[in-house]
This record gives C-alpha cells, structure tokens and sequence, in this order.
C-alpha cells in the first residue's frame, strides 16, 4: 500500500505541505483558515485548533505546572534556565494532550512586546524594556517549547504581538506612532532572534494600529518578519481582531474586504468569533467570489499552517519522538523541582539596608498584608496543583517559630433594615437575621483605588456579584469580567452602599426575602448598610508586628485587578492600603520587610523609605518555598531587576506615546535615577568593581545592515571581549550580574545614554577576585541613520556594573572608519 507523501518523514517539508494540500477540495482549503479547522476524515486528518495558551506553564485545561511570570522569569537573567522551563512546558503540553484533552500543539507565547512602560496592564505576560535582552529570552523559551529534535517540534511557538503594542485602554483603536528609528531599535529587535534562529513558526498579529494602519494589515512589516528565516512562520489573528477591522477600526468597509485585506497582508489564520467559523469562511468565500483575493491567496496560506501541523509530527506515526509523552508527565517530582527553583532565581532583593536578610533562627515570625498566605494567579496561568503561600514557606523553613498571619483587613458586619448580612456555609447570602453571629463576618481587603474584596467567615469564599442572588462562594478573584469586587459608597451617616464593579450595578436588599442581588441602576437603588467593625486590620498588623522577631509585610496587586488584560493601571504608586498596613507594621516593629508580590514595578511613595525591600512577581504555586529559600540565605539572592522601578510617575513617561527616545523614557533614555534601575539587585554580600578593559581599544565600524544586532554574537559579526575584574571582600559569596552599557559619546545621530551590551554572571566567593568576560558585537553599537543600522565612528565609553544606574568602571572602545 502506498503512504501519502505528506506522511513520509523522509521528504522535505515543502514537498509533504504541497502534496497535502493537492490533496484538498477547495472548500477543505478555505476551512483550514480559521482557527477551528475541521477534520478531513476522507484523508484520516484529525481536527486542528490554532492556539495553547504556555505563557508560563499550560493554563486554561486543568492543573499544571504554574511558573512565575514572564516579568519574573526575565528576573532571572538566564536564558539557559529558561529554555529549561519552555522545555518542561512543551512536555506538559504534549502529556496533556495524550490525556484526551482538547489541546493543540500550536502554543500561543511567548509574548515578546517590550515593557517600555510600567502602567501597560499586561506587564507581567511580557520580559524586559529592553527590547534586545526581551528577544533573548523570547527565543530562549521557544528554544524550550520548540524542542532540539531536527525534525520533529515539540509544540510550535507563536511570538506575541507583532508589532508596537503596549497599551490597553481603546487597545484596538489606538495607534502606535513609530518612526523608522524606534521600529528598527526598538521594536523589531525583540522579535527577531527567536524566528532567526528557527524556533519560532508562528507569530500572532497585534491588536493596535501603527502609524495609523492596523498591525493586522501591514504587509511590509509581516513580509519583514518573514525575511528573517528560510523556514516558514503562519501568522495567526488575535482573538476578534478581524472583526474589529471593520467594527473598530473602521479601516475596511464590510468582513469581506476585511477577510481579503488580511490574507493578502499575510495573515494565515482566522481567531474570530469564537469556535464558529462560519462568518469567517463566509467572508473568504465573498473575496474570492468577487475578485479580491485568488486561489493562490488562499493556497499561500494554507501551505504555512499546513507546514505547521507537519511540524508537530500530527501525520508521522510511530516516527513522532515525543509521541511517548503520557498524561503522567504533568506535575512530576522534577516539574516541582523546576518551579521552586524558577521562584527562587527571581527573587529580587532590592534593599537590605538594616541587614534584617537573611533571617537568623527567629523565634516568632509574623506575617501581614492580604499576600500573606496565598497564591495568586492570573488570566494566563493554568491551574495549580498545589499552592505554597509565604506564611507556609516560612512554617516549613522554621518549623519551631511561632508563626503569625494577619491580613491587614478589617472584618465588619453589614446590617440593612431587613437584618444583618449573612452567609450560609454553601455561600447563599440574605439579610434577614436579627441578630449578628459569626456568618455575619466578613473580611474587607482594600487592593487600592477604592477596589474591595469581601469574604464570608461562613463559607470562607468571597462575595460575588456574577451570581442571582449573590452568594459567597468565589474561591478567587478571576475571570474575563471580574465578579468578586466592590467599590464603596460612604454616606453621611457612615453607611455603606457596594457598587459591583463587574456589572456596573448597586447591591441592593430584594423586599420580602432578603436576599442581595446586584441589579440597582443608581445609588438611589442601592441599599445602605450600616457597619459595625468587629476588628480593625492595621490595630491587629500592629499587633502581631509588635511582637514578632521579624515582619514580613506581604503587599502587592492581585493580577485580575487594576491592572490586566483590557485595564491599564490607573497610576503607578503602590496603594494607599498597601502603604498604611507597612508603616503600621515598621512603627511596631523596625525588622519589617517590605515583600512586595506583583506584576509590575511600583513608584513606592510613603513607602519609598523602607529599609528592607524584596520583590517577586506572582511565581506560582512554589512562591512561598522559593521566597523562603531566598530570606532565609539557604540561597544566594540572584533575582535582577529586567524592567526599571520609576522614583516618580515621570519617570515612565506617555503610556501612549511610543518613542521612548523623545521623552526620554526606560532606562536608555532617562536621565535622573530610578529607584532601583534595570538590571538592579543585591546579594547578602557585595563584591566591587575594581576594573574593566577590552580585548581590542580599536575596532574598524561594520558595514551598515538591516539586520538587528542581538545580545548572542553570530558567528559572521565582529566580537569585542571585555574583562571586569570583581572583588568580593564581604563574608558570604555572590551571584553577581556583571552588565556592560555603552555610555553614549556625542555622535552625529543622538545614541541612546545607556545601551546594555552584553551581561554574564559571576559566582564570587568571599574574599575572591575574579575576572568576568562579557562578549558582545560591535554592531551592538548601531543606530538607524534613515536608510540602515550604522555604527558610527567615535570613541564609546565602555561601562561595567551592577545596573545601569550603577556603572563603577569603565575604558574606551574607539570605532574608525
């Protein structure tokens, strides 16, 4: 019997593509452009869905391993580790999918858009503002996703989103204005590496405009992408983007000539409304009827995603290596390992300032704020297998102390003229009781901006609006449209009337029974509670701090609010309630630790004076293992800063202006200090910079090119060496971060002021000098002069530290003509 050439491992890609797709009516061609592609059971094709979410771990199918966030992985500054945890993903993955669940083995990450400002909502999901170090690390996790067999991928990563996106208020109507320099500097670079280097086969369109065109029909920019390898990428839509192309954006006149503009721009893939592809297939069908697109159009992009579903294996058989891969290899021993070693690397000491780290053997340890003893996760995260809070992380370190957890909220009881508010155990809520018992409790977190969560003492879940009537019953703050949060009104008399913030509606008493409902248009509808407050949150954080040998004060954002996909931050400055739970616990007790657990930088405000400062992004389910690790100096802190933490708002600049060169925003550009700058963070000992020089005081300037330099040298460009020598005279070794910046002379085209080069780490033992070798290229150097990347003659100061705010040492570098 002969074997259809597309299922022949011993022919070409291309060849195999081509015969499939001969193969194919078509109707069965067009079908294969959304998203959902059915099955063509006549040639044995299973159906195909376009996208798995891996952002930091499977999410969306079930339990899996969590890692830390993107934001907290680049924390790390190890491109090697993680390529480690891509691979361990790429398996669950693949074990998920031999578990019968509906998972493809196109991955929808990593998201490669540089953190150019802090206020974006979906900080966390990406790496660094720097956009070469981010397009390290996006090729680093393909490396892990993709695999290193030659043929076979194991899953096929798609880099996200092309292009200049970075803003989530009117996110498909605003338009990034770029000029060519900022595109080839800064924007370009980050996606470059990962599809240069073959690791990536996919990439999703973004849902901006740029320059006033939107991102989703841009030929030129996709057709640059694709020049960047030989091998093939399909380019996907983002979620309802193609529809928003007529809605929204108003750029074409009807889904038709949408359909048409897209695919001829280069998109490969519908991802609109939802799992339905008719109104998609129905658009394509109406180009090509009416002469805007051809059978070639549709043909061109078929072959791409055909060409990655070929990539996966899906038609080789018994000849697929990961085709062992079972349901069994999610959440092993080694997969746990992985992630308490993934939290611990990015921890970030940003301030020891009263040598409280690490702790000796407390005695008492208490541990305040709404992080004290939970894991949180956001829209991207899978679901844990198992949770370790920071209070039990400090429990299992020191397994002797006297271990004290207070959340800072107050607990108050809501009594309307019907009765007091009540939970019953399984979470139904009324007001009818006369009088307050325990069920009457509930525990108010402020997270900020007047944002509240309420949880029931009964049920021990959070009160949410999504249900009718309301009940108690969330077991986490999370969804597309958060359910679980309130805003307060205060009247004169003190009273409380709650706003759902989901639904934009007033709680209010139903008469007769009872029972709360959110469904009041205006205040006026709403019912007013009168308070009683049982217990006061900073009284008890005082309390327990007052007591303690040390404090850990465990403030941060919960990822589902003021600040998420579709919500830009409201303002950068850590809470209000986050500020007074910490100066309730300092006064109480100086050996507090700021321990700050969020996906993004904060301007720290009446906090700014805290001694003690540690940062972790919300790192999964070994968070309070790998945090421990870290405070108790069973580890050396390696955790650095990849995105800067402004002094003050200004700092960031426009959250909608993206040249970062004319307001002078991330660490390239800005001139006055940051409060802890890129690359920023400490060890429990210190080693000094004594020195740095270069292998060659004079280099001969590159031709210029359209290629963009990347931070790992190529074979084919000119390589420098420079040697830092570093001296620890402390008492305990040091995971240092060496960093090389370019400190810009004065040029006939402006160079950034700082420009990261190269990095390296260093292990130093105490009373060690030691020599670091950071290698970079001279095309590191260049800037946009109009037409190319141009490295201009002059004389470079080469500078080495520990951050870009800290550069002790530096030589000349002199580039001639």
């Amino acid at each position: 019997m002969t074997v259809d050439a597309f299922r022949r491992i011993d022919l070409p890609l291309t060849e195999r593509s081509r015969d499939l797709l001969e193969r194919l009516s078509r109707e069965e061609r067009i079908a294969m452009l959304h998203q959902a592609m059915p099955a063509v059971e006549r040639l044995g094709i299973r159906p195909f869905h376009t996208g798995c979410e891996a952002l930091h771990g499977l999410a969306w199918v079930g339990v899996a391993t969590v890692f830390p966030q993107p934001v907290g992985l680049a924390a790390t500054w190890d491109p090697e580790f993680v390529t480690r945890v891509g691979e361990l993903v790429a398996t669950e993955v693949r074990a998920k999918r031999a578990s019968g669940a509906d998972v493809d083995l196109n991955v929808w990450a990593p998201v490669v858009n540089t953190l150019r400002h802090p206020a974006w909502g979906r900080n966390e999901e990406g790496y660094s503002e720097d956009p070469h170090y981010t397009g390290q690390l996006g090729a680093a996790y393909s490396r892990g996703l993709r695999g290193d067999h030659p043929r076979v991928w194991k899953t096929v990563p798609s880099l996200k989103h092309f292009l200049a996106y970075s803003n989530e208020t009117d996110r498909s109507a605003t338009s990034s204005e770029m000029s060519p320099r900022t595109l080839h500097e800064e924007e370009l670079p980050a996606f470059r590496p990962a599809i240069e280097q073959k690791v990536a086969g996919s990439m999703m369109l973004a849902y901006n405009r740029v320059n006033g065109v939107p991102a989703h029909t841009q030929p030129e920019l996709v057709a640059e992408a694709r020049s960047w390898s030989d091998e093939s990428i399909a380019v996907v839509s983002d979620a309802g983007a193609p529809s928003f192309l007529v809605s929204i954006q108003r750029a074409q006149p009807d889904k038709i000539h949408g359909a048409a503009a897209l695919v001829r721009s280069g998109m490969d893939s519908f991802t609109d409304d939802g799992p339905d592809p008719i109104p998609s297939l129905e658009a394509v069908r109406g180009a090509l009827a009416q002469g805007l697109l051809t059978d070639d159009d549709v043909d061109a992009a078929v072959l791409r995603l055909l060409e990655m579903r070929i990539r996966t294996g899906e038609f080789d058989g018994g000849d697929d290596p990961y085709a062992a891969i079972g349901p069994d290899e999610i959440d092993t021993p080694a997969a746990r390992e992985l992630a308490r070693e993934a939290v611990a690397r990015q921890v970030v000491l940003l301030r020891n300032d009263a040598g409280v780290l690490p702790f000796a053997e407390p005695a008492s340890v208490a541990v305040v704020g709404p992080m004290a003893d939970v894991v949180l996760t956001d829209w991207y995260s899978g679901t844990t297998p198992y949770a370790v809070g920071i209070a039990q992380g400090v429990r299992e370190r020191y397994p002797t102390a006297a271990v004290e957890v207070v959340t800072g909220a107050d607990t108050v009881a809501l009594r309307a003229a019907s009765g007091y508010v009540t939970a019953a155990p399984e979470g139904v809520v009324d007001a009818v009781a006369a009088g307050r018992t325990d069920a009457s409790l509930f525990d108010v977190t402020d997270w900020g901006d007047g944002i509240l969560t309420l949880r029931s003492h009964a049920s021990g879940r959070l009160l949410t609006g999504g249900a009718w009537p309301m009940r108690a019953d969330a077991e986490r703050v999370g969804g597309w449209v958060v359910q679980e949060s309130f805003r307060r009104h205060v009247h004169e008399d003190g009273s409380w009337s709650l706003l759902h913030l989901g639904s934009g509606r007033w709680v209010r008493v139903v008469r007769d029974v009872g029972l709360l409902v959110a469904e009041g248009l205006t205040l006026d509808d709403a019912t007013r509670f009168e308070v009683e407050t049982v217990r006061r949150g900073l009284e008890e954080v005082a309390r327990a701090a007052a007591t303690a040998d040390v404090v850990l004060v465990a403030v941060g954002n919960d990822p589902h609010l003021s600040g998420r996909e579709t919500a830009d931050r409201p303002h950068l400055l850590l809470p209000d309630a986050a500020t007074d739970l910490w100066q309730a616990a300092r006064s109480a007790n100086p050996r507090s630790v700021l321990t700050i657990v969020s996906s993004f930088p904060y301007v720290l405000a009446d906090a700014a004076d805290a001694a003690t400062v540690v940062w972790s992004s919300h790192a999964g389910q070994e968070l309070g293992h790998g945090l421990l690790d870290v405070l108790s100096g069973d580890r050396e802190p390696s955790g650095r800063l990849a995105q800067s933490w402004p002094a003050h708002p200004d700092q960031a600049g426009d959250l909608f202006d993206y040249d970062t060169q004319r307001q002078q925003a991330t660490y390239r550009h800005q001139p006055a200090p940051y409060a802890f700058a890129f690359g920023h963070g400490l060890g429990y000992g210190a080693v000094v910079y004594e020195a740095v020089d270069v292998d060659a005081g004079a280099v001969t300037a590159p031709a210029p090119t359209l290629r963009h330099p990347a931070l790992d040298p190529r074979a084919d460009e000119q390589v420098v060496t420079a040697r830092v020598r570093l001296a620890n005279r402390s008492e305990r070794a040091v995971e240092e971060l060496v960093q090389l910046y370019s400190v810009a002379p004065e040029l006939p085209i402006a160079a950034p002021r700082r420009l990261l080069l190269g990095y390296t780490r260093a292990r130093v033992e105490p009373g060690e000098t030691q020599t670091a070798e950071v290698r970079f290229t001279v095309e590191r150097l260049a800037v946009w002069d109009g037409e190319a990347l141009r490295v201009q003659p002059g004389d470079y100061r080469l500078a080495a530290g520990p951050s870009a705010d800290a550069l002790d040492v530096s030589t000349i570098l002199t580039v001639t003509d």
